[in-house]
């Protein structure tokens, strides 16, 4: 039992460090993206986006799935004392994801006019040729990462990924784009932050598992390697599809321009994410750990859902009803084109994230694999036959119905399995308070959006006011509860304290 609560307390710990990662990688990608829009035009940073989504697209294809099985099997032989074969699984991996890397590269270069001639786009050709080095460079990033998966050193994983692979992009875009390179400043930015991250990584990973480096070499049967690794790569290619397939759509269609507008109004919108992205590794171990025991799964689901909820509703109150004047003052006020598409996408990541999460984090951690499998098919499936039929009529704002439609219908399809199976839903009283209090919020705030002229002006006061009223409503209808405090104290110790403990007097 008590080995069992250290797993519990270690992921918590972790979760928290994720948190911190997930917050400062945020802000550098707005800043980069805010950098980008301010110094290209928006058909050049639609034809950018273009080109990375075919890159991250086939980069999937590229690592067959292979760095999702070292953080599978490496702990398992370093729990049975085995680092030679710990290290026979991250050199035979890294092998292989460099050779199927460098082939992908090479039908890249191959087709890449081909692709420009699909997109309409011959520009495109030039940004995929440059791109094409990134491809191998990525498996790498991936193999690393998972590597400090698994020696749970996730601390180093937040230095790589959200400290030095978006400083360094942003310094050296920054430099190229003053210097007027245009899109090969993009390109520059993308591949050299790309290989420092790479190069810190292996650096700190070597000195951090030395026990893993220092081993004699002991390879490993490639079967089970292969046979955990290759659905799971399927997997990932549905929610690479499902993450990329407006843009392709979009570039189906219409111009570059177009697909720049809505990529910056998703980012916008899918901003609203970090909250649950963050609470996730805490949330679905608590869910895996108590799979069995159905009341303490739909309570902890209880407090989790009001927590994401209530932390989530009031930003996307302020995004939603502020998106024109964020989208002005934060890029130029071009990009207002896409603040339907923040409006909608908003709506739907809160419900989405509210009942489970884009990746089924609830379904996960009790275990239906499966049905987390068909609800991501669906999602893709809904997004693109919805944003084909719209995209040709409504433009970008048919590519966001398509999204929000896809994020609702998955929202509602995992509210009614949970309920099928195990009698599961998050409808209280306590839920409901929640929900009520971003009424008064929206309140508030249309008038500031509606007889404020300014964007400043709105951007620096739409935030206060309504997170003010929505505070403020929760205190007056008594809506904190003794088990917020509970999962306060999973999440972080010491988070608790931020909370008045008079709030928790039920």
């Amino acid at each position: 039992m008590t080995e069992h609560d250290e797993g519990v307390s270690t992921l918590a710990k972790q979760g928290s460090i994720t948190f911190v990662g997930n917050v400062i990688n945020g802000v550098l990608a707005f800043a980069i993206v805010m950098l980008m829009t301010r110094f290209v035009s928006p058909s050049v940073y639609g034809l950018w986006v273009l080109a990375t989504s075919v890159i991250l697209f086939l980069q999937v294809f590229a690592n067959l799935g292979l760095p999702l099985a070292i953080d599978y099997f490496v702990p398992q032989y370093l729990e049975d004392d085995e680092p030679g074969k710990a290290k026979g699984v991250v050199v035979q991996v890294t092998a292989t994801v460099l050779v199927t890397s460098a082939l992908v590269a090479l039908f890249l270069a191959i087709a890449a006019e081909q692709i420009s001639v699909f997109f309409r786009e011959p520009s495109l050709q030039v940004a995929l040729l440059l791109l094409t080095v990134t491809i191998p460079l990525l498996a790498i990033y991936n193999v690393l990462l998972k590597s400090f998966y698994s020696i749970k050193k996730l601390q180093y994983r937040v230095i790589m990924r959200d400290l030095v692979r978006p400083i360094v992009r942003f310094v050296v875009t920054a430099v190229m784009l003053l210097a007027g390179f245009g899109l090969l400043g993009l390109v520059a930015g993308y591949v050299v932050g790309l290989f420092v991250a790479i190069t810190v990584g292996a650096i700190l990973f070597t000195y951090r598992a030395w026990q893993i480096m220092s081993a004699t070499f002991e390879p490993v049967a490639p079967g089970p390697l292969v046979k955990y690794s290759v659905p799971l790569a399927m997997t990932s290619v549905v929610f690479v599809l499902m993450g990329h397939v407006d843009y392709f759509v979009l570039g189906f269609f219409l111009d570059s321009e177009d697909v720049g507008f809505y990529r910056v109004g998703y980012m916008l919108g899918s901003g609203l994410m970090i909250i649950f992205n963050s609470l996730s590794p805490v949330f679905k171990p608590l869910i895996a750990e108590t799979r069995d025991d159905t009341a303490l799964v739909q309570e902890r689901f209880r407090v989790a859902a009001r927590w994401i909820a209530g932390i989530t509703l009031p930003f996307a109150i302020i995004v939603g009803l502020g998106a024109s004047s964020f989208l002005a003052v934060m890029y130029t006020p071009q990009y207002t084109a896409a603040s339907a598409v923040v409006a909608l996408l908003a709506a739907a990541f809160l419900f989405n994230v509210t009942f489970g999460g884009p990746d089924g984090t609830l379904l996960q951690g009790m275990g239906y694999s499966r049905i987390v499998f068909a609800n991501t098919l669906t999602l893709f499936v809904t997004n693109f036959v919805v944003s084909f039929l719209l995209v040709p009529i409504y433009g970008i704002n048919g590519a966001a119905i398509g999204s929000a439609t896809a994020l609702f219908v998955v929202g509602f399809l995992t509210l009614g399995e949970l309920y099928y199976l195990d009698r599961i839903h998050p409808f209280t009283r306590d839920f409901a308070k929640v929900v009520f209090a971003g009424v008064p919020a929206t309140v508030v705030g249309i008038p500031i959006v509606v007889f404020v002229n300014s964007d400043l002006v709105i951007v620096a006061t739409l935030p206060i006011v309504v997170l003010a009223t929505y505070v403020g409503t929760l205190v007056l209808t008594d809506s904190f509860t003794e088990k917020d405090a509970q999962l306060a104290g999973e999440f972080g110790p010491g988070m608790q304290k931020w909370l008045p403990s008079s709030l928790f007097n039920r």
